[in-house]
């Protein structure tokens, strides 16, 4: 790595740390901590929605899976405009108007103590092998230009993100967040316009190769059977819209920024824009997996064997042998910008929950500076958390199928719960106790399935989430319906 590549990419990473670390007060309070005193701009909010969304994961898994495959995993992100949309009319004025940060306060004032314990132990290890997955893709490009060990990238760049998150607050991640979003999208651009002015026939040859490749055209979006044991369109646009309304409904990191931006129309807004402009840009990285395949196969001999065996490998190995000096420290710089943005805001969001679901209802009394000392205290925890997981994913083949699997499986269908409180029909707790489990035990099945070739019908991983949830909600509403009619004829 050149000396001035290296140079752009300190200055930047010690750059978002120092100037996370600006917000550091001794008088700030938990609100500021947790909440930005509601004081934030609705365009910043939404950057840092936007940059949350944007990880490494897209940035270097969107371009290695449409190397590899196709763009079916793009079908995701087409299913964002509608949880969009149920965010800005209903999800932002539910919490702004409940009052508590806490996404599952909600559900305790509905179903008891075990339903709120239940949903943030969910979220808890979803965020955890979040931040595992994106240390990892951290780590990849730093290994591939300096043949750093990936162990010590991953520690010391949890480290950084550590400290700025810990001392900052949530106030110090939008900010980094809404700059580390801008600088992330420069980087994809100037890497996408490079790939298609250097093909030997003119851009126009990435989407002539692309689309005749001998394994299928590279911009499908997938097969649309009704095949549901592999990952169909179908099976991908249903997998996007519940996870979506998961994440914009009951996700601690969206619910926490509902309440940062500084009026209920900035609010709004943010969750329309964050969520509208993920759509662009995540297609611009899966065209650059496709330009890169079609770079690769313009330039036979280019790309070694070993690189092009991990998908998730190639992006970074064209940074560092197919752009110029500077601009791999750009790029470099871009692709932590994401990881970071959205390691902090797990992080935070994290330690926020640990306190106000666990800390504070166990704590016969509590103080302010007690509080902000156990954010940091559970922001330091969860960021070690982190970097075992990070490590423990560095044999994966596919970080993108590996992550969503996991989220498939780690949501435990909460969203099921949080939608059986807020139907008109008052559903009582055994119900939705009953429910919970009846959908555990589905997501079980359906995860450990295939794995274990247990009978039964064998389904894709991405639809334990759909199937868990919906079983959940239909399994609460029905038993409560028949327990109220039982009542009725007995009475």
């Amino acid at each position: 790595m050149n000396t001035i590549d290296l140079a752009i990419f300190l200055v930047f990473t010690l750059g978002v740390v120092v100037f996370g670390c600006s917000f550091y007060s001794k008088n700030n309070t938990s609100a500021e901590f947790t909440q930005a005193g509601r004081s934030l701009p609705g365009w910043v909010v939404g950057m840092s929605i936007f940059a949350t969304y944007v990880s490494s994961i897209s940035y270097i898994g969107y371009p290695g899976k449409a190397f590899a495959s196709n763009w079916n995993a793009f079908v995701f992100s087409l299913s964002i405009p509608i949880a969009s949309y149920f965010a800005a009319k209903h999800f932002v004025p539910f919490y702004r108007k409940g009052g508590s940060v806490s996404a599952y306060t909600f559900l305790e004032e509905r179903f008891g103590r075990w339903a709120r314990l239940y949903a943030s132990a969910c979220y808890l290890l979803t965020q955890i092998a979040r931040m595992g997955s994106i240390l990892y893709l951290l780590a990849v490009p730093m290994h591939i230009l300096m043949g750093w060990n990936l162990h010590m990238v991953i520690v010391a760049t949890s480290v950084a993100i550590i400290i700025y998150s810990m001392l900052g607050g949530l106030k110090a991640v939008i900010w980094a967040d809404a700059i580390q979003g801008i600088i992330l999208i420069g980087g994809a651009v100037l890497c996408l316009a490079i790939l298609c002015f250097s093909m030997p026939e003119g851009p126009m040859q990435v989407f002539d190769l692309a689309i005749h490749a001998p394994e299928g055209n590279k911009f499908s979006l997938g097969a649309f059977t009704s095949d549901l044991t592999t990952s169909t369109f179908w099976v991908c646009l249903i997998y996007g819209i519940f996870i979506n309304l998961q994440n914009y409904g009951i996700d601690q990191n969206y619910v926490q920024r509902y309440h940062a931006a500084k009026t209920d129309d900035d609010a709004r807004f943010s969750a329309l824009f964050g969520g509208y402009l993920f759509i662009p840009v995540s297609a611009l990285f899966f065209l650059i997996g496709s330009a890169l395949y079609s770079y690769y196969t313009a330039h036979p001999g280019m790309l070694p064997a070993d690189i092009a065996a991990k998908p998730d490998y190639v992006f970074p190995y064209f940074i560092v042998n197919g752009l110029p000096v500077g601009l791999r420290g750009l790029l470099i710089a871009s692709i932590f910008a994401a990881g970071m943005s959205t390691v902090s805001t797990s992080v935070t969001s994290a330690a926020t929950i640990i306190l106000t679901d666990y800390y504070k209802p166990l704590a016969r009394h509590t103080t302010e500076r007690g509080d902000v000392r156990v954010l940091r205290l559970s922001s330091c925890i969860v960021g070690v958390i982190g970097i075992v997981v990070a490590i423990a994913m560095l044999s994966v083949e596919s970080i993108i199928d590996a992550w969503w699997k996991l989220s498939s499986i780690f949501s435990g269908g909460m969203l099921g719960l949080f939608l059986l409180g807020i139907v008109p029909r008052r559903i009582g707790t055994w119900s939705a106790l009953v429910g919970c489990i009846a959908g555990i035990a589905v997501i079980a099945w359906i995860s450990l399935a295939g794995l274990y070739d247990l009978p039964g019908l064998h389904l894709h991983e991405y639809l334990a989430i759909v199937l868990g949830t919906t079983t959940i909600f239909l399994v609460g509403f029905l038993l409560s319906y028949l327990i109220k009619s039982s009542t009725s004829h007995h009475e």
